[in-house]
Formats: C-alpha cells, structure tokens, sequence
C-alpha cells in the first residue's frame, strides 16, 4: 500500500471516529433534535470504521461497527419514509 493510501485510511479512520463521536454529542446533550443527521454521522463514521476494522483484521469491532451501520441505515430509511 502506497503512503498516499496509509494516509488517505487514516483520516477516513479518523473521520470515523470524529462523526460518531459528535453524534453521541448530539444526542447526549439535547442537540440531536434533527435525527437525520445523528444517523448520517452513525452512518457514515460506523462505516468508515468498519472498513478500517476489516482492512487491519480487527474483526470484533468490525463486526461490531458493520451491525451499527445496519442500524444507523434502516432508522433513516425509517425516518425519510415515515
């Protein structure tokens, strides 16, 4: 893997990392009043650090992110249809 793609993975990891945590902000202070965006940011950051996981091999919290993601995923199709 070139350095050019270490470090383009590591800032997607980091992206990851940085929108899951600002969603549990959100909704932990009252701030989430626009659930859309709390689950974009589950979304994409739970995806982002899915692919990290499986990428270095580190299958738990890969697993761990892919079900987050499938949450994150079928409560915004939930809340775009209701």
């Amino acid at each position: 893997m070139s350095p050019l793609s270490k470090k383009l993975l590591s800032i997607y990891g980091w992206y990851g990392t940085a929108a899951i945590l600002v969603a549990y902000f959100l909704v932990s202070f009252g701030f989430a009043g626009d659930l859309v965006i709390y689950q974009v940011l589950n979304l994409t950051g739970s995806a982002a650090l899915a692919i990290i996981g499986f990428l270095k091999k580190a299958w738990q919290p890969a697993v761990l992110e892919v079900a987050w993601a499938a949450i994150a995923m079928a409560s915004l199709i939930w809340l775009l249809i209701r």
